[in-house]
């Protein structure tokens, strides 16, 4: 570990290297030795320094070596680690607080973009910090002076809100209707906001689409006023569909319950019939046979040629 060469890579300016490149050469230097300046750090250490990828990580030490910074005694191998040499050129001399006023007066009077740069303009000196709530009130009272006095009303106001609306006889707003609209609403407001006059009847409510197709009753007999639609009883056209079609399926599930209990009590009962008279069940397997065997002569007989 040297500290001496670190110390001297973490004082190099921004014109020399990046962030990034110097976080690298410090790695790289916190692992060399104070007299060969050799150092061999690893590509995973210097990657954790770094906060980068491995692509990432290459290209910075390739840069490093460009500039002339570091140089490869060793190439790095599988299982054996690169040997770099920090510093060929020379170490560099750690800077005193002078150099450092100087290089940062520099970076503050240097414009941020050299390519938008305006020659002959000095930029304004920036505000002191407020160190107290009396310094920012100061300050806003010097912002509305100069605000004022440029606008020509050379009189100083206190920031701030006014305390109360001015009192004048004339309403903000005058009383008057708008134009465009009718001058009264019988049924409505009088005299104030106007409005659109309200519906003088009820409009029939629309039946449904299906309801003449269908064939089915328009109205509702439950009613004293027919209805065309009425979800209240359930008897509007598409109720009546959904209740029917429900009806259905449950006369379908039914009939399908039905028949499986059937089916089942038969293979019960002949399975007890088995059971009980294996002799009438034998004398039933042969005569099955007979007549399977007697239908396959005669099917050979009638597909012979001679006949």
């Amino acid at each position: 570990m040297s500290i001496h060469l670190m110390l001297v890579a973490a004082y190099l300016p921004a014109d020399v290297v990046t962030q990034g490149q110097k976080l690298a050469l410090m790695k790289i230097c916190d692992s060399a030795d104070d007299e060969t300046r050799l150092s061999k750090p690893g590509m995973k250490r210097v990657r954790a320094w770094v906060g980068c990828g491995e692509k990432r990580c290459t290209t910075i030490v390739t840069e490093l070596v460009a500039k002339g910074l570091i140089e490869r005694v060793e190439v790095g191998m599988l299982g054996r680690r690169a040997v770099y040499r920090v510093f060929p050129l020379g170490v560099p001399p750690i800077p005193s607080n002078d150099d450092l006023d100087a290089r940062f007066q520099a970076a503050d009077a240097a414009p941020k973009n050299p390519n938008k740069a305006r020659s002959g303009i000095t930029r304004a000196a920036p505000s002191k910090p407020a160190m107290t709530h009396e310094d920012i009130d100061a300050r806003t009272r010097e912002d509305l002076d100069v605000q004022e006095l440029a606008a020509g009303e050379g009189v100083r106001r206190e920031p701030g809100f006014h305390g109360w609306n001015p009192d004048d006889d004339e309403a903000r707003v005058p009383p008057v209707e708008p134009q465009g609209f009718h001058g009264g609403n019988p049924k409505g407001s009088t005299g104030g906001t106007p409005s659109f006059p309200s519906s003088t009847g009820v409009l029939p409510f629309p039946p449904t689409p299906a309801a003449d197709a269908a064939g089915e009753p328009r109205g509702c007999p439950k009613h004293s006023t027919p209805a065309a639609s009425c979800r209240g009883c359930k008897t509007n056209p598409r109720a009546e569909r959904a209740a029917r079609e429900r009806e259905r399926a449950e006369t379908e599930r039914q009939s399908q319950r039905e028949f499986m209990e059937n089916w089942h009590a038969d293979q019960a009962q002949a399975r007890q019939v088995a059971r009980d008279r294996p002799q009438d069940v034998e004398a039933a397997r042969q005569l099955a046979r007979q007549a399977a065997r007697a239908g396959r002569e005669g099917l050979g007989d009638a597909r012979s040629p001679e006949k």
